[in-house]
């Protein structure tokens, strides 16, 4: 798959690993289009890489389907899809106070992660399948897990199950769609500079980081972005799960 030219969805693409994503494939040519639901960020990051913005729900079944359309109407159908929405808000299954996991998060979780990175795929892919091209393959999916799948820590049970739930469609995704020519891949990460890490103090960052072997440091957004860009070029990088960590194993807490 080549990129320029080519029209790429990047979800949750205002900021962190999808936004270092929007703007490695524009850089490469491609024609970018952001589904993000923080309009503000989108909308400024779009501007200035030169890309386009749609709010966008990713677990909303009808929404999805216009903004694929709608995406497709403004720069041709969509052949490359990276999944980085996502949420993961922390909670224990009994909390100190005796209370058991609010059964509304865990849903949210879900329904964000796992529901909305396969909304996107389902709809993307059918409108994919459905189109007529000379080029040996049709398109590629990179879905974003995270190492909290294979190493959830304490607090991370929604968050964990969202992104193994990523993980374990990774492979029968790509065999459901290579009938069409549509490749499927999955990146972990471990430890990056997202918005969230970014927030915390520069010790905490530091600290956080040494828990990697080597680099012992928080991985950027552009060496995700950098991973995208590798799995979108290597035709034979299908229905796997990589994980893009530095060696990390995470500990309980």
């Amino acid at each position: 798959m080549h990129f320029e030219g080519i029209h790429a969805i990047v979800t949750g693409g205002a900021s962190g690993l999808g936004a270092a994503t929007a703007q490695a494939l524009a850089a490469r040519g491609a024609k970018v289009t952001i589904f993000d639901l923080n309009a503000k960020l989108g909308q400024d990051h779009a501007q200035a890489i030169g890309a386009r913005y749609q709010s966008v729900n990713v677990a909303d079944d009808d929404a999805v389907a216009q903004a694929i359309a709608e995406a497709g109407a403004a720069q041709g159908v969509a052949r490359i899809l990276v999944n980085c929405a996502g949420i993961g808000p922390p909670q224990k299954t009994v909390n100190r106070d005796g209370n058991p996991h609010a059964l509304a998060d865990f849903r949210k979780t879900l329904e964000v992660n796992l529901i909305g990175t396969f909304n996107m795929i389902s709809k993307f892919a059918a409108v994919l399948a459905a189109t007529d091209l000379e080029d040996e393959e049709r398109g590629v999916i990179v879905n974003t897990a995270s190492v909290a799948a294979f190493d959830g820590q304490i607090g991370q049970v929604a968050y964990a199950a969202s992104k193994g739930g990523i993980v374990g469609m990774t492979l029968p995704l790509a065999r459901d769609l290579s009938q069409h020519a549509i490749r499927v891949a999955t990146i972990a990460p471990g430890l990056f500079m997202t918005p969230l890490l970014a927030s915390l103090p520069l010790a905490a960052q530091e600290s956080l980081g040494k828990q990697t072997p080597f680099p012992s440091r928080l991985g950027q957004p552009s060496e995700y972005a950098l991973m995208v860009e590798s799995i979108i070029s290597n035709p034979m990088v299908n229905g796997e799960t990589i994980r893009l960590d530095g060696a990390i194993r995470m500990a309980p807490r």
